[in-house]
């Protein structure tokens, strides 16, 4: 920006630039961030910049030298012979550093999750030694009034070898895959 003095002056990104020239929305923008003038006219100084931005191209155009086409002249190009051409050969096959195929990433994914069930078998027999792993508990359900109660003895056998968390009330006998994670299915 320039008065009777330079006043300012600012390069603009590749991206705010569309074109040979920088977007007007963000020459305005710039404008009224440098001059503090109060109750400047955005669209008055839009216009001015249309204009130089219109000026700017047509000189720019204007100064595109064309060669006639009486002047030119035909060259043809020779093809040159493979042997002369001097290129690069790989010889054989290069891994190249940090590609890690698809077969070692899951390699790599099953030790890890192997070692993790290791760790956790070895906490789980550690916590076994120390005390019960689990609460075994017997649920009774609520009698109903002026019926008699029935007793089932396969009903109570099943309570007692089941093993539930006493807090959540999950199942601790699932038994996982040590490849995939997923649980396998079990009986009671």
């Amino acid at each position: 920006m320039k008065g009777q003095d330079l006043i300012d002056s600012y390069v603009y990104k590749e991206s705010e630039v569309s074109g040979d020239f920088p977007n007007q929305n963000y020459i305005v923008g710039w404008v009224l961030r440098t001059v503090a003038i109060p109750n400047i006219n955005p669209h008055q100084i839009m216009k001015t910049t249309q204009a130089l931005v219109k000026q700017a191209v047509q000189r720019k155009d204007e100064k595109k030298i064309v060669a006639p086409v009486a002047e030119t002249r035909e060259i043809e190009l020779e093809k040159v012979p493979e042997s002369q051409l001097k290129r690069p050969q790989a010889k054989g096959w290069v891994k190249q550093e940090g590609m890690v195929s698809a077969q070692d990433k899951e390699d790599e994914m099953r030790k890890a999750f192997q070692a993790r069930m290791a760790a956790a078998k070895k906490e789980e027999e550690s916590v076994a030694a120390s005390s019960t792993p689990t609460v075994k508990t017997k649920r009774e359900l609520p009698t109903i009034p002026g019926g008699a109660p029935k007793e089932e003895p396969a009903a109570v056998a099943v309570a007692e070898d089941s093993v539930f968390c006493g807090y959540c009330g999950k199942d601790l006998t699932f038994k996982f895959c040590p490849f995939c994670g997923k649980p396998l299915p079990h009986e009671h």
